[in-house]
C-alpha cells in the first residue's frame, strides 16, 4: 500500500516507506509493538508483505491501569507475574490482529537454547515523565540478565528462518530507557551478526538483513507535539506533558537526523487499525483518542497518566544497509 508523503522534520534525507519484502519487529513487551511501530506493522501488512513480530518478554512486571476513567476490573492482576502475563499474551494477540499482522512469536520460544527457558519482564522505575530506568529488584530470569549470545542465538535463528529484507527496533536508550528496551536492542544488533555468519552455532543458512532500522522521533516535532497536548487541555485524571523538560532517548535531534538516512511513514491512513490496538492493550494504555491537526494522529496515556503525542509521521532511522541495487522499503 502506497502511503502517501508526509511532512517531515528530519530534514532533506528521509524519503517515504514503500513496504516490501518481509519485515521482522523485535519489541520487548507487548503493546510496545503498537506503540513504538503500530503504523509500520499495519502499512507493511495493508499492503500484502509478510510481517513477523518478536515479543520478548510477557510485560509480567507491568503496571496496570484501573482507575475511575478507565475502568479494567484488572487491578488485582499487577504483582501477579503469571496471571498478568497470561492475560497480557491475549492483548498482544489482539492488538496483531487489528494491525493484520499473522506471524508472532515469544523470543524464549524461539530457536534453541535452555528448554524451558523463561525470559521475565525485567521491571522499570519511572525517573521523569515518559523515562524509564531500572528496577532495582530485578529477579535471575529478568530479560535485562539473560546472557546476549542465549537470547541474541534465538533470534538469529528466528532472522534465518523468516529471511527479513528489514528488521525493526529500538534505538540504544530503548526509546524511552527501559531495560528490556535497551536489551532488546543490544540483542537484535548481535543476531543480526550472528544470522549473517555462516560459523556462527545457529541454526539454518546464513542470512544477512539489507536494513535494520530504529524508531526515532524528531526532537522538535516531539516538543511541538508536547505544546499541541498541552493547548488541548488534559481530561480528569491524566496530566499534561512538559514541552520543555527532559526528552526520551527517542528523540533525535533534527541535525543528527539530517546525518542520517530516514524513512517516514504517514500514519493517517492506518490510524484505525493502530487504535484499535492501542485500545487492546487496555491494561497499559488509556485515553486513546484521534487528534486532526498540529502533526498528531492521537494521543494516550500509559500508566504514569501523562498524555502522549502519537505523531502523524513515523520516522525510522537506517542504522545498517547492504546497499542492494535499489533500497529495501524506499520510494521508488
Amino acid at each position: 500500500m502506497p502511503t502517501r508523503p508526509a511532512p517531515s522534520a528530519a530534514g532533506p534525507t528521509a524519503s517515504p516507506v514503500t513496504p516490501s519484502g518481509r519485515l521482522l519487529a523485535v519489541h520487548a513487551h507487548p503493546d510496545d509493538e503498537t506503540l513504538a511501530t503500530g503504523a509500520l506493522l499495519a502499512a507493511w501488512a495493508a499492503a500484502g508483505e509478510p510481517v513477523t513480530v518478536v515479543t520478548c518478554t510477557r510485560g509480567e512486571r507491568g503496571e496496570v491501569i484501573d482507575t475511575a476513567s478507565h475502568r479494567t476490573g484488572l487491578g488485582h492482576l499487577e504483582g501477579d507475574g503469571p496471571a498478568l502475563a497470561a492475560h497480557r499474551e491475549h492483548e498482544v494477540a489482539a492488538a496483531l490482529a487489528a494491525l493484520g499482522v499473522r506471524d508472532h512469536l515469544f523470543l524464549d520460544a524461539a530457536g534453541p537454547g535452555r528448554q524451558g527457558a523463561r525470559f521475565e519482564d525485567s521491571g522499570m522505575a519511572w525517573v521523569a515523565p515518559g523515562i524509564a530506568g531500572p528496577a532495582a529488584d530485578s529477579g535471575p530470569a529478568a530479560f535485562a540478565r539473560v546472557p546476549l549470545d542465549d537470547a541474541a542465538g534465538r533470534l538469529a535463528a528466528t532472522v534465518r528462518d523468516r529471511r527479513p529484507e528489514v528488521v525493526v527496533t529500538y534505538e540504544v536508550g530503548g526509546g524511552y530507557g527501559h531495560p528490556d528496551h535497551v536489551r532488546a536492542h543490544q540483542v537484535t544488533v548481535r543476531a543480526l551478526e550472528l544470522a549473517a555468519d555462516p560459523g556462527a552455532p545457529v541454526p539454518g543458512a546464513a542470512w544477512s538483513v539489507p536494513e535494520r532500522w530504529e524508531v526515532v522521533e524528531p526532537a522538535e516535532a516531539l516538543r511541538a507535539a508536547r505544546r499541541t497536548l498541552v493547548a488541548a487541555g488534559a481530561p480528569e485524571g491524566l496530566t499534561l506533558p512538559d514541552p520543555e523538560g527532559d526528552l526520551p532517548p527517542v528523540a533525535v535531534a533534527r541535525a543528527d537526523l539530517e546525518r542520517a538516512t530516514v524513512r517516514t511513514l504517514d500514519v493517517l491512513p492506518v490510524r484505525a487499525p493502530v487504535l484499535a490496538a492501542l485500545a487492546a492493550h487496555a491494561t497499559q494504555v488509556q485515553a486513546v483518542r484521534p487528534l486532526d491537526g498540529g502533526g498528531l494522529a492521537a494521543r494516550y496515556a500509559l500508566s504514569n497518566a501523562v498524555l502522549a503525542p502519537l505523531a502523524a509521521t513515523a520516522h525510522l532511522r537506517v542504522v545498517t544497509t547492504s546497499a542492494p541495487d535499489t533500497p529495501v522499503g524506499s520510494a521508488r
